[in-house]
């Protein structure tokens, strides 16, 4: 009889503990991790919401995202007023539609040659204000400009920074934060000067912010810490992307590189996937589950 009692409790404990402990590790393992949709460009390509109506392949492609444990989404397909061919409402519904949040978005208008000349920016500018307001109204937090051409000029250059300082501030008045996303080419030199340097001391902080491209960088033969300690505060965002899939190529040392996120002022991390070794899902989500994985990477870092 004592055995008998014995093998009982043993059963219903190891009916119990299993269960607990696999809960603990789903809790372990939640973390806020944005997802770049340029990530599925290809499978988003294919994706048909003209003429008002929803593919169902769309919704199906976020909702794998979802499930995945991605926890928002950054655009990148801004175009007439639209996401992915949906309204700005509707492209929020459906992104919380399946769980996720709407974050941040990219799109960019650079300067014409005539704008560069004359300092008069004011057409673009028009743009920008119908811009943000599509983005206020698809619920996004940032509103990020993802590229410009190395100019030929520190003049050039300068009327940059005060161009991205007057979209920073209309941006703020509409309760969005305003920033700039790089690539490798903004670690050339622009008579003299670090491209990627000037822009961060010729910005207004209180206007733009940059969200650093940390593959970018190193690519540019530079080091994202080496910048978070120099300009302390000016990284809100990370967008952490490797070779193919993240953590698969080893030249990006992202265990540093989140040590020093605090100090960077990160408050959010997005992941983002430009070229695969594996199909598109398995490589979006192999990313994933390696900061999911990761120790170092927080479970969230907004403040």
């Amino acid at each position: 009889m004592k055995t008998y009692v014995y093998l009982c409790a043993f059963a219903l404990f190891a009916s119990v503990i299993p269960t607990t402990m696999t809960a603990k590790n789903e809790e372990k393992t939640k973390k806020e991790v944005a997802v770049q949709l340029y990530s599925v460009r290809d499978l988003l390509s294919k994706v048909d919401n003209s003429n008002g109506k929803c593919d169902p392949a769309y919704i199906a492609i976020l909702k794998d995202l979802a499930e995945m444990g991605y926890t928002s989404v950054e655009a990148a397909n801004y175009q007439d007023g639209k996401f992915y061919g949906r309204t700005p409402k509707q492209f929020k519904a459906d992104v919380e539609s399946v769980g996720m949040t709407v974050l941040s978005s990219h799109c960019s208008r650079t300067l014409s040659e005539e704008e560069l000349a004359t300092g008069d920016y004011s057409k673009s500018l028009q743009w920008w204000d119908k811009c943000i307001a599509d983005h206020k109204a698809a619920g996004m937090r940032y509103l990020v400009m993802p590229w410009m051409n190395v100019p030929k000029t520190l003049k050039d250059l300068a009327t940059y920074c005060a161009y991205y300082d007057e979209i920073g501030r209309r941006c703020k008045e509409q309760g969005i934060l305003f920033g700039y996303h790089n690539h490798n080419h903004e670690f050339q030199k622009v008579e003299g000067q670090v491209m990627y340097d000037y822009m961060l001391e010729h910005t207004n902080p209180a206007y733009v912010f940059f969200q650093m491209d940390v593959y970018w960088v190193v690519r540019g033969a530079a080091s994202p810490v080496d910048y978070f300690d120099k300009y302390p505060g000016r990284f809100k965002m990370l967008h952490i992307k490797d070779n193919r899939e993240i953590g698969q190529s080893g030249m990006v040392g992202f265990d540093a590189i989140f040590r020093d996120a605090d100090r960077a002022g990160t408050r959010h991390i997005v992941a983002e996937i430009e070229h695969y070794s594996k199909p598109v899902l398995e490589s979006v989500k192999e990313s994933l589950d390696y900061l999911l994985d990761a120790p170092f990477v927080k479970a969230s870092y907004a403040k």
